[in-house]
């Protein structure tokens, strides 16, 4: 790589591995991804870093709960991170463990530099502890938690400080030296308000644990998890060794809002203390919600990414994402909207108008690019619009502006289909005249296409490698110069690639019944660490391609005595509104009348099965499904290639309700 280009480095958080990604974590991650990419395309050098902090009491009592020892507990959650990353081409640079020595080094090292310069000393604690949010925090003994509500200990020990009292005037300045230091305002705003209202002194190690970084010389201190988790930033990229790298101080530190006190007052004042370089801007961005409540595994309300991906792809994931919300901002899960985005701008948008274009070079221009002939306004104010766009487009991605970047991108590409719809390329004739007329309109929507898919690439890797390709691109897109992006540059006469699907076009409620059965599946397997992870199924063509069917596994007596079956006679029958395929069904299964959700809308009328008597599961654990809740599972033959389903029933016997099946 070039000695002349521009390092830049950035961080997502390091995870605490209390729990698998959901979609919230995903969100901090891929936007760092596109960011990454993005700067790589303007011609920088970039490493971004990611990684999993694996010390403290909660995972001393998850490993303990799961029968394992911490370091095999750590090791396994922390492959279970790096592999969906890896699942969603998420192309971190460092992947770092705080249980890595190269970072208990640097933590040893950044403390033994604080403690010279007389920033740090020996004390006793005694206050109410958060585990759930590793942190002290400023309550009676028998009061909750003040940020995430859940019961706090009381702890006493003896702990060394920091002198973070001393640090308040120093980050002040630094703040009013460097506005743009906390982004946006209004998290700015908040440290500001902390800072000024006075700093207290910060325990940095505990003696009541065992599982940690050890202090050198001072056994049984332990660092607490702030000293210790924040400095994954440094160790990194070089630790001790950082300046041989040349990549700190880290441009950017991007971190959901809710620790941005962490990164914004105490990593710095470390860092002070220490007297090492500060990172220039910490970017805290809002919540993902879910029913107006922020994604918890406490709550009970995650979304998993792994599900959306096999059912829509990782670029509809990655799109919806960051367009969906304004950076910055909090914003609104829902399986309806991200649907609908699939379908209006990824399907019917960019997949629409590669595919018709493409289809219509094919068929007028011998498969290549054609010659374009002389301009007329219309397609002159195309062209204009498409330069425009790359100007904007690059100084939004440049503010984080992610939204807002798409918006005027896919813009562009609903410039294009109006241009092709209001020109009818495909009634024109044979002639000369024509055929060069209609060889300047295929030319300006390859164009378009060629010009949306790089500056789309950072958010859309896989789909916009597959429009290079089918316009015959050379290189790989993510090779592409954004610098050096000018209207015009596609050369006549290149073959266009292969065709290749891009988005189909899905079925919303098939979608959504899908994306919900697989998230409400994923939440009862059991914890990677004490059973083997499930294998991904494969994805094709931005939708879930059938998965290979495992050979089937003999399973003994005592095994299908689990299942308890028993005669249900159905009371009442109705369909969900907005799920083409499930009924909702009330059942008398003898002791009690059960709610129960059943696939087979498309094929049975709900009043026909009122007093039918079926076989229905009474054992399962309830599941959502649409929002309903699901308690029990009617038993149905799968009959035919397309899967239709007939109820297994007891139409000529006297059967007694709740009868037990053997």
């Amino acid at each position: 790589m070039p000695a002349n280009k521009p390092k830049f480095y950035l961080t997502t958080p390091i995870y605490y591995t209390n729990g698998l990604p959901h979609i919230g974590h995903t969100y901090s991650t891929i936007v760092c991804d596109t960011i990454r990419r993005y700067k790589r395309m303007r011609g920088y050098d970039v490493i971004m870093t990611t990684g999993t902090d694996e010390h403290g009491v909660n995972v001393e009592r998850s490993a303990k709960k799961a029968g394992v020892s911490e370091a095999e507990f750590v090791a396994k959650m922390a492959a279970e991170w790096k592999a969906l990353w890896e699942e969603l081409s998420i192309q971190g640079d460092e992947f770092i463990r705080t249980t890595d020595l190269k970072h208990a080094h640097t933590v040893q090292w950044l403390f033994k530099l604080c403690r010279e310069n007389g920033f740090v000393y020996p004390g006793h604690y005694t206050g109410q502890y958060c585990i759930y949010d590793n942190a002290y925090v400023d309550v009676k003994a028998g009061e909750n938690c003040p940020d995430c509500g859940r019961p706090t200990e009381t702890v006493t020990e003896p702990n060394y400080f920091f002198k973070l009292s001393a640090f308040q005037k120093p980050l002040l300045d630094w703040y009013a030296k460097h506005p743009d230091f906390i982004q946006p305002e209004s998290r700015r705003n908040e440290v500001l308000s902390f800072v000024e209202g006075g700093l207290r002194d910060l325990s940095i190690t505990r003696t009541t644990i065992r599982w940690g970084i050890p202090v050198p010389g001072e056994e049984p201190h332990v660092f607490y998890v702030w000293f210790d988790a924040l400095t994954a930033y440094l160790s990194a990229v070089g630790g001790p060794n950082y300046e041989k790298q040349g990549f700190w101080p880290a441009d950017i530190h991007l971190v959901g809002k809710e620790i941005i006190r962490f990164h914004a007052v105490y990593w710095p004042a470390f860092l002070m203390a220490a007297g090492l370089p500060l990172p220039k801007q910490v970017w805290a961005h809002g919540w993902l919600l879910m029913d107006s409540a922020k994604m918890s595994k406490s709550v009970g309300n995650v979304v998993r990414p792994r599900p959306i991906v096999h059912v829509l792809g990782m670029d509809a994931l990655r799109y919806y994402l960051l367009r969906e919300t304004v950076f910055g901002q909090d914003g609104n899960f829902s399986y309806d909207a991200l649907v609908t985005r699939y379908n209006s701008d990824l399907a019917n948008g960019l997949g629409n108008l590669a595919s018709r274009t493409a289809a219509m070079v094919e068929k007028n221009c011998g498969g290549k690019v054609p010659q374009p002939g002389a301009l007329q306004p219309q397609d002159e104010a195309l062209a204009k619009q498409a330069q425009a766009a790359i100007c904007e487009v690059l100084e939004l991605y440049e503010k984080l502006g992610f939204s807002r970047a798409l918006e005027l991108i896919w813009s562009l590409i609903a410039a294009a289909d109006k241009y092709l719809a209001s020109e009818q390329p495909w009634t024109l004739s044979s002639s000369d005249a024509d055929n060069q007329r209609r060889g300047t309109m295929l030319w300006t929507a390859a164009e378009v296409l060629r010009v949306a898919t790089s500056l789309a690439h950072p958010v859309l890797p896989e789909s916009t490698a597959k429009v290079w390709a089918l316009l015959g691109q050379t290189g790989h897109v993510s090779s592409q110069e954004l610098d050096a992006l000018r209207w015009g540059q596609l050369k006549p006469g290149t073959p266009l690639g292969k065709s290749q699907s891009l988005f189909p076009r899905i079925e919303k409620a098939e979608a959504i019944e899908r994306m919900e059965a697989m998230e409400n599946e994923a939440q009862k397997q059991p914890s990677p660490v004490t059973a083997p992870a499930a294998a991904s199924a494969p994805v094709a063509g931005g939708a879930a391609a059938a998965a290979a069917p495992a050979p089937a596994e003999k399973i003994g007596i005592e095994d299908f005595a689990k299942v308890e079956m028993r005669v249900g006679q159905i009371k009442t029958a109705e369909r969900i509104v907005g799920a083409d395929k499930l009924l909702k069904l009330t059942v008398d299964i003898g002791t009690e009348i059960r709610q129960i959700c059943a696939g087979i809308a498309q094929f049975y009328e709900p009043e026909k099965l009122i007093g039918r008597k079926v076989a229905v599961v009474v054992n399962l654990a309830p599941r959502k499904l649409r929002g309903v809740e699901s308690n029990g599972m009617i038993v149905a033959a799968s009959v035919g290639p397309e899967g239709r389903p007939v109820l297994a029933g007891f139409p000529d016997e006297d059967v007694e309700i709740g009868a037990r099946l053997k």
